[in-house]
């Protein structure tokens, strides 16, 4: 594969990125639609799907350290496939919901939007990251797939534990009313 290839491959990357996150803020920023009530097990399944993909992510890594080629392809695939589950399950329910208010009080306020700030920065950093890294075993460029790979997975890693933490904070330690 010639660098031109790639560049393309990229700026692909690149437009389909920028399109999921104006997407993603278009729908949690904007309007919510009048009389109509968001599926509540969403936030639920969201949160099973996030710890899903750090489950998969996880055994992935473990399957590359002992050479097992395949099953790392098929967790680290798989955990792509939730993700995507994921952020489609998220955008329906965000379309419905709109932004939810955190109702924790005191110390706990800080330390939630600090890790909620956190993981929507990263959350957006993965949609490309992901890609490429993806991308790179596709066309078989494993030097440039490790290269980037050792900056996916913990970054990816983090995204998906992190929106475990944000859901149990915002729907169970301090629930809406």
């Amino acid at each position: 594969m010639n660098e031109a290839s790639e560049r393309r491959a990229l700026l692909g990357i690149a437009a389909v990125s920028v399109l999921v996150i104006l997407a993603v803020a278009a729908l949690v920023l904007g309007p919510t639609p009048a009389g109509v009530a968001p599926p509540s097990v969403l936030p639920m399944l969201n949160a099973l799907l996030n710890g899903t993909s750090a489950t998969l992510l996880t055994a992935g890594f473990l399957f590359i350290r002992r050479k097992r080629v395949a099953a790392h392809r098929a967790c680290m695939l798989s955990a792509f496939g939730v993700s995507t589950l994921f952020l489609v399950s998220y955008l329906v329910y965000h379309a419905q919901a709109g932004s939810v208010p955190f109702h924790g009080k005191g110390w706990i306020r800080p330390v939630y939007f600090t890790l909620l700030l956190s993981h929507i920065v990263l959350a957006a950093a993965i949609v490309p990251l992901a890609l490429t890294t993806i991308y790179r075993a596709w066309t078989e460029r494993f030097d440039r797939h490790r290269r980037i790979a050792r900056w996916t997975l913990p970054i990816w890693l983090y995204v998906s534990v992190t929106g475990v933490l944000v859901y149990w904070m915002l729907y169970h330690l301090a629930p809406p009313p």
